[in-house]
Formats: structure tokens, C-alpha cells, sequence
């Protein structure tokens, strides 16, 4: 029996099940068409392609987390003395500006270099860009601590003949982030940690949005442009100096009337997912001790809509992640195990941490190790954990937010697996559900009637085909089970031949088994504190704090 479309609000949140009535944000939407762009290299000319089309009263919003105004977008040579064709971000911002296209956009205004964060490199970005006649603004509309990790973009022409396209993620405008499945890492690298080398490797996903969607993402951009909270009331110093040098201590241009909903162009029905921090004390003179006016209370849709799918998973979690961390997220993880006797949870995250100083690395390890050693004093034989490493066996950094479920749900989007990215940070994802039906076997893995759909069981092939270099067929991986015994022997054998001394060739494959380092009892008494405080900090409410809520 062929199954029926699933069910929307079995996978998507409804409309009270979001958490904030302040937001008009819609439930979801139909007729979209999304595509995965697996790394930089994929995103970045698309990116450049869609931009360039845009004329005179066009739309362009962005947000980002990090920007490099010198990012390389799209290499005109090979040859690193030949300028000709090469396209940065800056001239990708300017030339829009000066074609008339109108050019919003909101860059977290960041720590401090000295930090390891990037302060000067987004006032590159802004400076660079209004020069040309954008407007940029740095934006630290964030609770203490954290900051702006969106990674949107929004395109919407004037002319409703023309087609309006989003792209949403993990892939900042940014150096490193333009390697390809070759992973021999972006030219243009950022510091990271000595082992990953001086281009360090990194795998990263972006979606490419088109359809009534588009809408929702703009209007996510719309509701932080209009915020009236001054862009940086925490800090009254440098909003002091802001306003003495002219700097926009808020968005000096309203945007455009909103624009009706694109047509619907494909079979994808999504849902757009955001995390904004509760109470977030911008400014504590009005509004609220400065809330967010379209999210009084935060908002935690992500969260949610994990622990709804989650709750609903029987045969596969399958997770890349930059951190899985935090043992909040282990306990929902560790009771699907305990819930659903056939689930295999599978992990793809980096083998080290970006960053290796004295006193950063045991605060990234402790709690990833938290929350693996929890997941496996339940079912130890049902999580596997991986990292990667690129064909010359320098490890590669994970930095994709991707998560597939039973082969029917999949997101995409900015938001890492712990408490941070769930409540404290604003970020934003989006989750796809597709009414095409893959006819391939197993049908409906989850064995509740959904039926695998194309997108999500696509999107898994394609990754665990990059993470085998295709050595395995789709005819051993479809299948979750068996899928997940071809891995591990994959990862098995690449382990066994460096336990060899890499005698002889090298197996194909990237997954090598994750294998974190052991922290001792000292350093686990420090960095416990630290990373739970500073790292990954807790952006509830009290109320739902106390309650183990989201």
C-alpha cells in the first residue's frame, strides 16, 4: 500500500505550538522548492549569480555572523596574481548599491579581535559596502554574551515576474568558508587550530530557497530592521562614540512595502525556525527591559521543533554538527534512544576544536563528552559518533547544522546542538517536508505511515556518499540500518590503515571513528564552570528553566 502524504503537524509545529503569538511568522508554507549547497564552493557563485541579476529598486537583505569584505565569492583564475573575474564580498555589496538594487543589511557587531571574534573584519563589511550607497549596520541587539548567528540572504525584485530566492544555513560570508568536497580548504583561511593546518578544511551546507517561503525569510529580516531598540544600548560607551562619529545607532531607512508571496514553484512544504533569547535586557529603560518586540519572551522555535521530530523518530537521527554539546540536548536524545528500540542516532562532528589555547580547549571538549557518555549509557550500540578528514588525512572542520529524520523531516540552518544555539543566540533554520514520496525500499523506514520522502533521503545520500567517496553505492546506504554498518566499516578500515602506519593505499572514505581526547578529573573541575556559564550558556526563561522546558 502506497503511504499517504505525511501529515504536516505531525512533523511541523502548529500555530500555538511555536511559543511566541508575537511573531507573524506563518505555521508553515507549501509550493517551495529547496535545494541543498553542499559547501562554499557550491553556495558562493549561486549566491554571486542570483545577485548580479537584481536591477535598479531590487531587494537585497543579508544577516551574518561574520563577513570578510575581501572573501573571494568566485575565483576569475587560478593563478593567484591574476585579478581578472575575481569576485569579493565587497564588490559584490558595492556593485549592487551602485546598480540602484536596495542593500539591508544586519552583521553582529562581535567581540573583539583580540578575542578570537571579528570585530574590525564586520566593520570592513559595513564601511565597504555604504561607501557604495548601502546600508550595513552592526547590530548587538543580543543578550550579554551572545550574539547575531543568522546566515540569510534574501533576494526579492521589484518586477513579480521575476523569481525571488532566499538562501539560509550554516555558510557565513567569510573566509574558509570556500572549499568544495575536495576539502583542501578555502585560500583565503581563518585562524583556527594548528592541526587543522594553514588552509584548514571545512563542510558546511547552505539551502537555496525559492517559493512562498522567500517571504517568511524577508519578514525574519523585517521584524530585527524594525526593532526601535538602539543597535548597540547595552554598551552606552560605544553608543556615546556611535553617535559622535555618526554611526547608525538605528536602521535610518524603512524598508520597502512587503511584497506579495512568491508563486509556488515546487513540492517542499517548509517551515522557518528561529532561536531569540528571552528578556534580552538591550535596554532597560522601556520595552520591556528590551525585548525583542516580536519575541516578548524569546522565542525557541529550533528547540521545539527538535524535541517534536525527535519525539517521533524510530529508525534514524542522523545529525552534522559543529558542537553537540550540552546535556539538555543529550536527555531528548537519549530518551528517543530509550522510546523507540529500533533508533540508530548517527553524528557527524569535527575531531577537534577550531580553536586549541590553554584555556578554550577542555571547555569545548566537556560538553560533547557530557552529552556522547550520556547517549551511550543508554544505547551504546545505537549512536555513532564520526569526524572526518580530507583524502591527505588533515581532520576537517564540521561546521554544518544539518539534521535528517527517518528520511521524511530535514533542517538546515545556523543553530548548533546545544543550549546556546537553542535559547541564547538568535539563529535561524529551516525545516523541509517533501510530498514527493521516494519509491525506493525501505518505503516508509519509520514504519508510521509518512513515507520517505525525496528531499530529506537525497540530502542524507548525498552527504554519506561525500563521507565514503562514493565507494558506497545508495543500494547498501538507503537503508538506515545497513547504511550505517556500510559507514562503520568505511570508518573501520581508514582507522585500521592508520593504526598500520598508512602502509599501503589508502582506503577510500573520510569518517574516521570520534574519539575525543580524555580530560581529567582537575580538568573537568575547571572547565565544567566555564563552559557552562561562558560557552554555553542558558537563555530561558526561569520558568522554563526550573521546568526542563524549551
Amino acid at each position: 500500500m502506497t503511504p499517504p502524504h505525511p501529515r504536516l503537524d505531525d512533523w511541523f509545529l502548529g500555530p500555538d505550538e511555536r511559543g511566541n503569538p508575537a511573531t507573524e511568522i506563518r505555521p508553515w508554507t507549501t509550493g517551495n522548492l529547496v535545494e541543498p549547497l553542499i559547501h562554499g564552493a557550491e553556495y558562493f557563485p549561486r549566491l554571486f549569480a542570483a545577485v548580479e541579476a537584481l536591477e535598479a529598486g531590487d531587494l537585497f537583505v543579508f544577516t551574518d555572523w561574520r563577513g570578510d569584505a575581501d572573501e573571494v565569492l568566485v575565483s576569475g583564475s587560478e593563478d593567484q596574481d591574476d585579478e581578472r573575474g575575481t569576485v569579493r564580498l565587497a564588490d559584490l555589496l558595492g556593485g549592487a548599491a551602485e546598480r540602484g538594487v536596495l542593500v539591508r543589511g544586519l552583521v553582529w557587531r562581535s567581540h573583539v579581535d583580540q578575542v578570537g571574534m571579528n570585530e574590525q573584519e564586520n566593520q570592513k563589511v559595513g564601511d565597504r559596502a555604504n561607501e557604495a550607497g548601502a546600508m550595513v549596520l552592526l547590530d548587538e541587539r543580543v543578550r550579554a554574551g551572545g550574539s547575531h548567528h543568522q546566515k540569510l540572504v534574501v533576494l526579492r525584485p521589484a518586477d513579480p515576474e521575476q523569481e525571488s530566492v532566499a538562501f539560509v544555513g550554516g555558510i557565513d560570508l567569510a573566509h574558509s568558508r570556500r572549499d568544495d568536497a575536495s576539502h583542501a580548504g578555502d585560500p583565503q583561511p581563518q585562524p583556527m587550530a594548528a592541526v587543522y593546518g594553514d588552509t584548514p578544511p571545512w563542510h558546511d551546507v547552505q539551502a537555496q530557497v525559492r517559493g512562498p517561503a522567500v517571504a517568511d525569510l524577508e519578514y525574519t529580516f523585517r521584524e530585527r530592521w524594525n526593532d526601535p531598540t538602539p543597535l548597540d544600548s547595552r554598551n552606552p560607551y560605544r553608543m556615546l562614540l556611535d553617535l559622535r562619529h555618526g554611526v547608525h545607532v538605528r536602521p535610518a531607512h524603512p524598508m520597502p512595502a512587503r511584497r506579495p508571496d512568491p508563486p509556488a514553484v515546487g513540492p517542499h512544504a517548509v517551515q522557518v525556525l528561529r532561536t531569540y533569547a528571552s528578556r534580552t535586557h538591550l535596554n532597560p529603560w522601556k520595552n520591556r527591559q528590551g525585548a525583542y518586540p516580536f519575541a516578548p519572551d524569546g522565542e525557541r522555535s529550533i528547540a521545539r521543533g527538535y524535541v517534536k521530530v525527535w519525539r517521533r523518530a524510530r529508525r534514524l537521527i542522523y545529525v552534522e554538527d559543529q558542537y553537540l554539546w550540552s546535556i539538555d540536548v543529550a536527555r531528548l536524545l537519549a530518551r528517543a534512544l530509550e522510546s523507540s528500540p529500533d533508533l540508530h542516532i548517527v553524528a557527524v562532528v569535527p575531531r577537534y576544536p577550531d580553536q586549541d589555547g590553554r584555556f578554550s580547549l577542555a571547555p569545548n571538549l566537556v560538553g560533547r563528552e557530557q552529552a556522547i557518555r550520556l547517549c551511550r549509557s543508554v544505547a551504546s550500540d545505537r549512536l555513532t559518533v564520526f569526524d572526518i578528514e580530507n583524502p591527505a588525512g588533515t581532520p576537517v572542520y564540521v561546521h554544518a547544522k544539518v539534521s535528517v529524520v527517518d528520511d521524511v523531516w530535514a533542517t538546515i540552518g545556523s543553530d548548533n546542538l546545544n543550549r546556546r544555539s537553542w535559547s541564547h543566540d538568535s539563529e535561524l533554520n529551516i525545516a523541509v517536508v517533501d510530498e514527493t514520496r521516494d519509491e525506493r525500499s525501505p518505503r516508509d523506514p519509520g514504519g508510521l505511515g509518512d513515507g520517505a520522502r525525496v528531499f530529506a533521503r537525497d540530502l542524507r545520500l548525498r552527504l554519506w556518499r561525500e563521507h565514503t567517496d562514493g565507494a558506497v553505492s545508495d543500494d547498501e546506504l538507503i537503508d538506515p540500518e545497513a547504511g550505517i554498518a556500510a559507514l562503520q566499516r568505511s570508518a573501520d578500515r581508514l582507522e585500521a590503515w592508520h593504526a598500520d602506519g598508512r602502509r599501503g593505499p589508502r582506503p577510500p572514505g573520510r569518517l574516521r571513528p570520534h574519539r575525543p581526547e580524555s580530560l581529567s578529573l582537575a580538568q573537568r573541575a575547571w572547565a565544567l564552570p566555564l563552559y557552562r556559564a561562558v560557552y554555553d550558556p542558558d537563555g530561558r526563561p526561569r520558568r522554563l528553566r526550573r521546568a526542563g522546558r524549551w
